[in-house]
């Protein structure tokens, strides 16, 4: 018998709760967002439920997790909660698994996440998708930085990039992606690599970024050299808290575009 763990918690701590939960070496931690304003992390845990007990005594004060006996000794569980993600009336981003919906949408956008971070269903990657729909344009090349599943990089192919590069440190997760590009017909213009920003050949007319804040600052100097000097890079990510710091690692570009969901921003500058 496998165990899971649910955790509620507010939108400030999540990011703190999700990598206490990674910590554990979970296969993927699935976030639902409530109408009350709080937030409910779901994962599959294994069955050293000790160690995951004494883990979890260090949650923050205000936040609540319960132990949940789960018949799935895969760690898949957590599937079962997984929903589509509407981006617009024009894309929805659906978990590979389930049947698509026959909700009207021109562009269905099929990701497995693996053991990546990538579903579309996060606010900070709903945001990107948002902010992606609206800059996208038709022959653009796209890099996608700390791709993870590839759901944006995927997501702009399909809406018209002639190509796009997804950057991650995982090779694990780079096959993830190039598998979601398969499913999703356009592996033939996607490319991943795990190279350092600096070492790639040319600069790109469209960046994305979807990692957290202290990453994005760290990065900062390496994602404007892969800027086209009229391009436009897009972060997020980023807590409002945080993205005055942000902001100010990247000057001097400028924000043009700016998108907050639950507390988590999205941005785009030039």
């Amino acid at each position: 018998m496998a165990w899971g763990v649910a955790v509620d918690t507010t939108p400030v701590d999540v990011e703190f709760v999700s990598d206490l939960l990674w910590g554990l070496g979970v296969v993927a931690v699935t976030e639902h967002w409530q109408n009350d304003g709080t937030v409910t992390l779901r994962t599959s845990l294994g069955d050293d439920v000790d160690q995951i007990r004494r883990t979890l005594s260090s949650l923050p004060p205000g936040v609540s997790w319960r132990m949940e006996e789960i018949d799935d000794a895969n760690g898949t569980e957590w599937r079962r909660h997984a929903e589509p993600t509407e981006v617009s009336d024009r894309v929805l981003v659906i978990p590979s698994w389930i049947d698509s919906p026959t909700s009207g949408h021109e562009i269905v956008v099929r990701i497995e996440p693996g053991s990546t971070f990538g579903l579309g269903n996060h606010p900070t990657t709903l945001a990107s998708l948002r902010v992606v729909e609206r800059l996208v344009r038709p022959g653009m090349a796209v890099l996608d930085v700390g791709c993870g599943s590839g759901v944006l990089g995927i997501t702009a192919l399909m809406l018209g990039a002639s190509s796009a590069l997804g950057v991650d440190v995982s090779v694990a997760v780079l096959a993830t992606s190039r598998e979601n590009a398969t499913v999703n017909g356009v592996a033939d213009r996607w490319d991943v690599t795990t190279d350092a920003l600096e070492a790639l050949p040319h600069a790109y007319p469209l960046v994305l970024a979807n990692i957290l804040a202290p990453t994005l600052i760290e990065l900062s100097a390496d994602l404007k050299r892969a800027l086209k000097s009229d391009g436009t890079l897009v972060i997020s990510g980023v807590l409002d808290g945080h993205y005055g710091h942000v902001a100010e690692a990247l000057r001097p570009l400028v924000e043009v575009e700016r998108i907050v969901i639950d507390g988590w921003v999205a941005a785009a500058f030039r």
